[in-house]
Formats: structure tokens, C-alpha cells, sequence
């Protein structure tokens, strides 16, 4: 339905954010459990040497990248929460993929309400764990003996009992936020862990620019201009509505008859915001990481070759990437907007869209637009996903690696949707105000 009522604007929103005991609450308990989280990052896993470890991963970009970002450099720190909120984005992945191919699961999502989706939520706690255990283990055993002071089962053992507690710990935490805080608990979480890589990248490009003189100076200028292109059509994209029209029939109420009434169904450009874009990142992590666990020079060679964003065959790393974004945004698209569901909704309510016939011509035609809503959205995700990288590998400024149009559409989409959860409790709690008056 459409709403008369306006927005409220920044100054209304920081006012009444101020003057609301409940919405205050909820933004202490966000901050302070996103800075207990940022604090455990620096809680060293002990048993490590820590010297040999920081040579071995100063060159390994290409391996860590983007895990080291969204575990806020606690890959590279080795703390108790290296592994973050990663073990909890796989098994969603898992999940998720399993729910569509599973008829019970599907069922608990489809239609078991609310009693469904916390069943579903406790599975995937579950193969968190698992998976956290596995990860953290095969972690322990092939990547970090080498560096341990006394290596051997019992540091496997312990190693692994820290990440998997540590991994658990913020799983729990993004819940937290989740249920009593602001926004999606996990992408906030992925959110402060790169903007907290921020500053390193910064100050890394303030020295290549002190040592390279004008011409760096003027790419790094190119390059700044492409992001913030980059930022605006992230915006419009997250910001993309497609408004279908809809026509309420006469009805009569008592002795009352209420006149046609027109709204609109709103459909979402890209229906899964940031998420297609972070399980993409995460599917194409997994080569680098079992090349790196392996130590076979082939497959190692092949992988840092053609799966990694700065090897010379990047071109197949970018057609992967691409097909995957699109696959998830197909993915999270069919979860989300149901055709089926909605055309049986709007018959039930006596609603119809102009020209198409209610019930399955409804769906069909429903179907067909989100269908060409998100293949446009998912290119253009793909697109935005890699052009910056390309630039700045034509470039020559390397202080961004890692940091690229990824964390960009993570950053602009959940500040977006962080934002809009903050108006929509402004907006109920004025309604509030005035329902009470």
C-alpha cells in the first residue's frame, strides 16, 4: 500500500532516536556487543609463532583476501575469533541450498510460520557447529602446525576448541543483534570488520602516493573517482523498485461501499540485497583455501592462476564470479517473493492487476517481471563487482587489494538497510506517540 505520510528526515531521526528509551537501547546493545567482538579479534590463539606466521602470510593475499577482511584481519592477527562469522555464512549457504532441494525443509520455510523458521534457524546453528569444527580442525592440522611451538595432536586439539568457541561466540552475538539490537546481526558484523581494515589501506595508499609522486597521485585519484561511481550505482541498485499496479474491488461494508481503491505490489530490484554478493565471495574462497591446506603446487598453481582476482587468468575468475552472483540472486529471489503466494494473496483480498487475469496469469506474469528484475540486477551487481577491481589492477595501486567493489556493496547495503530499520522504529514509535495521546 502506498503511505501518505513523509519520511521522517535525518535531524527528526537522530532527535527521536535520542528521545526513544527502547530504540536507545536497542543501539547500546548493537555497539557494544559489535566492540566485544572487534576486542576478541585481538585475543591471541597461543601455541603460535607468531614471527615465522606474519612472513608466511605477508605475501598471501591472493590465499586470505577477502576472509581476512570480513574476520576484520583476524586471520592475519590470529585471534580466538579468526574464523568470525564465516563457519555461520557457509552453513546459511548449505542451508539454504538444501531447503531447495529438500521437500521437509521447504515445507518448514514455506509453511510452518514463524515455528518453521526458528526450526530452520536451530538446524543451521547446528551445521555452524559442525562446520566450524571441520574448518577450524583442517586449519589447526594443515596451515597453522607449521607454525606451532610444540606441534602435535594436543595443539590441533586446542587450536581448534579456541576457533570453534570463538566462531560460536559471534555466531551468538550476531543473533543477539539480530533479536535485540539494529539490523542483520552477521552483515553488521561483516560491515565493522572491513571498515576496520580501513584505515591500513588508507594509510598504505597515503604512502605509495608520498613515494610515487604525481603520477601515482593522479591514479589514485582515477581510482578513488571509480569507487565513488561505484558507491552511487550501488545506490541506485539496492534503491531499485519496480511498482506493479494493483485495483481493490468495490466492497461493501454493512451499508457502507468502499470505492475502487489503486496501491501497488513493490518489487525489489535485487530481492537479496548484499547476500548474493558475500556467498559468492564465500563459494570462491574455497579453492584458495584448499590449495593453501593441500600444499599441492599443481593445483595451487592452477588455482592462484585462474581462481584469484590478481592472477593472469583473472578473466575466469571474474566469468565465476559473475555466474555466481547471478545464481544466488535467482536463489535468494525465489525464496523471498513467492509468485504462487502472492497471486493467491491478492485473489483472497479481491485484488487484481490491471490486464492480467487473477490466479495463474497473475503468477505467471509476476514470475516474468522478477525474473527480468533480477537478471538485470544480478549483472549489474557482477558488473559493479568487477570493473573496479580491473581498474585497479590496470592501475597499478595495489593498497586497495582486498578492499574492493565487494566491501563497497556490503558497506552501502547494509548501511541502507541498517538505516531503513532505524526509520521504520522511528516512524512506529511516533505512531506510537500518537496513539497514546
Amino acid at each position: 500500500m502506498i503511505s501518505r505520510d513523509k519520511a521522517p528526515t535525518a535531524q527528526e531521526t537522530f532527535m527521536q532516536m535520542a528521545q526513544a528509551a527502547g530504540l536507545r537501547g536497542r543501539l547500546l546493545v548493537t555497539v557494544g556487543i559489535l566492540i566485544l567482538v572487534r576486542l576478541g579479534i585481538f585475543l591471541p590463539v597461543p601455541g603460535i609463532d607468531r614471527p615465522r606466521f606474519a612472513e608466511a602470510i605477508s605475501g598471501n593475499n591472493s590465499i586470505f583476501g577477502l576472509l581476512d577482511i570480513f574476520s576484520g584481519r583476524g586471520l592475519s592477527t590470529l585471534g580466538v575469533f579468526a574464523l568470525g562469522i564465516l563457519p555461520f555464512i557457509n552453513a546459511s549457504i548449505i542451508i539454504q541450498l538444501l531447503t531447495a532441494a529438500i521437500p521437509s525443509l521447504e515445507n518448514l520455510q514455506k509453511n510452518e510460520g514463524e515455528a518453521g523458521r526458528r526450526k530452520i534457524s536451530q538446524i543451521t546453528r547446528y551445521v555452524t557447529v559442525g562446520w566450524a569444527i571441520v574448518q577450524s580442525t583442517a586449519f589447526s592440522a594443515l596451515f597453522l602446525q607449521q607454525f606451532a611451538l610444540k606441534p602435535g595432536p594436543i595443539f590441533v586439539a586446542e587450536t581448534a576448541i579456541a576457533l570453534t568457541a570463538g566462531s560460536m561466540f559471534v555466531m551468538w552475538a550476531s543473533e543477539l543483534i539480530t533479536e535485540r539490537g539494529i539490523g542483520n546481526g552477521a552483515s553488521l558484523l561483516i560491515f565493522v570488520n572491513i571498515v576496520a581494515s580501513l584505515p591500513k589501506s588508507l594509510g598504505d595508499t597515503i604512502d605509495l602516493v608520498q613515494v610515487g609522486g604525481r603520477e601515482i597521485v593522479g591514479r589514485v585519484i582515477v581510482l578513488v573517482l571509480v569507487f565513488l561511481a561505484t558507491i552511487v550505482g550501488i545506490v541506485f541498485v539496492q534503491e531499485g523498485i519496480r511498482r506493479i499496479p494493483i485495483i481493490s474491488a468495490r466492497r461493501q461494508v454493512g451499508r457502507r461501499v468502499l470505492a475502487e481503491q489503486r496501491s501497488y505490489l513493490p518489487l525489489r530490484l535485487i530481492s537479496g540485497g548484499v547476500m548474493p554478493i558475500i556467498f559468492a565471495a564465500a563459494i570462491l574462497s574455497l579453492p584458495l583455501l584448499i590449495a593453501n591446506f593441500t600444499k599441492n603446487p599443481d593445483l595451487a598453481n592452477i588455482v592462484n592462476t585462474y581462481l584469484s582476482p590478481g592472477g593472469s587468468g583473472s578473466w575466469v575468475y571474474a566469468l565465476v564470479y559473475l555466474i555466481s552472483i547471478v545464481f544466488f540472486s535467482y536463489f535468494y529471489s525465489s525464496l523471498i517473493v513467492n509468485p504462487v503466494d502472492v497471486a493467491q494473496n491478492l485473489k483472497k483480498m479481491g485484488s487484481s492487476i490491471p490486464g492480467i487475469r487473477p490466479g495463474k496469469a497473475t503468477s505467471e506474469y509476476i514470475e516474468r517481471v522478477i525474473n527480468r528484475l533480477t537478471f538485470l540486477g544480478a549483472i549489474f551487481l557482477g558488473l559493479v563487482a568487477i570493473i573496479p577491481t580491473a581498474v585497479e589492477r590496470a592501475l597499478g595501486v595495489p593498497t586497495f587489494r582486498g578492499l574492493g567493489a565487494t566491501s563497497l556493496l556490503i558497506l552501502v547495503g547494509v548501511a541502507i538497510e541498517t538505516a531503513k530499520q532505524v526509520q521504520t522504529y522511528v516512524i512506529s514509535q511516533r505512531y506510537e506517540g500518537m496513539v497514546k495521546q
